[in-house]
């Protein structure tokens, strides 16, 4: 604008200074008399004061009178009152406590393998028979026996009842009884140890040794059991969260690799702050009707820690901050019916994050109008124009 308004001064000069030949610029300067010279100088600046004058007279009433200046085009929203759900982004691993690597109890040569991988048992079947090296032998030896001191027992027993025989007999024929009772009891107990049961419902995932092998108690592993019913994932949360993240809150768990979300909560937090990491344990189950989810598989967990029922919502991307560290955003004051408006300051207090947006503490009521696209090019008290799509 200066430099129209310097081009049209010169225009009017160069003007006024042609219609008179005599008193031109460059004739003046030809005549080498300083007092002429200086005189059209004089001249020259009274003529640019008056011209200069005259265009800000235009200029005045031109802004007077144009209805369509152009101001900045910005958006707005309104601040509305919603619910916020904040929550805390960690990691873990699936586990089960139906998990377990099935040893045997008696040593001998694994002689029967009656399942096989992926296949679905039930708790108490049989899975495996281990030799009993004789054992089934020496028991029907010792039931015969037991038969045997439970009828001479039985047959004391009468006669005692009746005062016939003396009571030491009386005692022999029930002390060897019991005796053999213990006996038989003791066998069976082992022989029960040959045969491997499944220890709950679940499904075969490995057979390990294979039928014919020699097994020993506590080394040699016979198969795996597993049950995907009952999954769950723990996690190490941070000591600072022990009063937010408790019992039953909501968590949001995401597996990478199947594609997948689920919705579960929070079965048991630990009361027990490892020293090491200064972290405690929270348990969570998690559904798996269709079995997809594995033990061990890796799971994105986002767990509600805080929850505001009446919270003031807007995009981190429209806070700016002042030379004191003060946050704000501005609001349109004032607005019109033609949606023009006054662009005002309002210092802003924020709480907690969450993706794209922040939560407001102070600054701001329900139903504020505020300015969201070209946010950071208007200024205090700057007319504006609201378009809203």
């Amino acid at each position: 604008m200066k430099n129209i308004y310097t081009i049209i001064i010169l225009a009017l000069i160069l003007s006024s200074c042609g219609a008179d030949k005599k008193k031109s610029v460059e004739a003046v300067i030809a005549t080498n008399n300083l007092e002429e010279i200086r005189a059209k100088k004089e001249q020259l600046i009274s003529e640019e004061i008056k011209i200069v004058g005259q265009l800000n007279l235009l200029e005045e009433k031109i802004e007077e009178l144009d209805t369509t200046k152009r101001v900045p085009l910005i958006s707005t929203f309104i601040a509305k009152e919603e619910v916020f759900y904040h929550y805390l982004e960690l990691q873990g691993n699936v586990s089960t406590k139906d998990l377990l690597v099935i040893y045997p109890e008696y040593a001998g040569i694994l002689i029967k393998v009656y399942v096989k991988e992926g296949q679905r048992v039930s708790k108490g079947q049989t899975l495996a028979k281990i030799d009993d090296g004789g054992l089934s032998q020496q028991l029907a030896q010792l039931q015969i026996q037991t038969d045997l001191a439970k009828t001479t027992f039985e047959r004391q027993e009468r006669l005692w009842n009746q005062n016939i025989g003396s009571e030491l007999q009386y005692l022999q024929a029930k002390s060897n009884y019991e005796a053999q009772q213990q006996a038989v009891n003791q066998i069976q107990i082992q022989l029960d140890k040959t045969i491997v049961k499944a220890p709950f419902t679940g499904t075969i995932d490995d057979v390990i040794s294979e039928q014919g092998s020699v097994v020993a108690p506590g080394q040699s592993q016979l198969m795996r059991i597993v049950n995907l019913n009952n999954m769950y994932i723990e996690t190490n949360v941070p000591e600072s969260y022990v009063s937010s993240i408790t019992k039953n809150k909501k968590v949001e768990v995401n597996f990478p690799v199947l594609g997948k979300t689920v919705y579960a909560k929070v079965r048991q937090a630990g009361d027990y702050i490892n020293p090491a990491n200064r972290t405690f344990k929270v348990e969570i189950a998690i559904p798996n009707k269709d079995k997809s989810i594995k033990p061990n598989l890796t799971a994105k967990l986002k767990i509600n820690d805080y929850t505001n029922e009446r919270a003031l919502l807007i995009p981190q991307s429209i806070i700016s901050e002042d030379a004191n560290g003060q946050q704000y955003i501005y609001v349109i004051k004032d607005k019109k019916e033609n949606n023009q408006g006054v662009a005002q300051k309002a210092i802003i207090k924020t709480g907690k994050t969450q993706g794209d947006v922040i939560e407001v503490l102070s600054g701001i009521v329900h139903g504020a109008e505020i300015i969201q696209e070209g946010a950071r090019r208007v200024e205090e008290g700057q007319t504006v124009q609201v378009e809203n799509k």
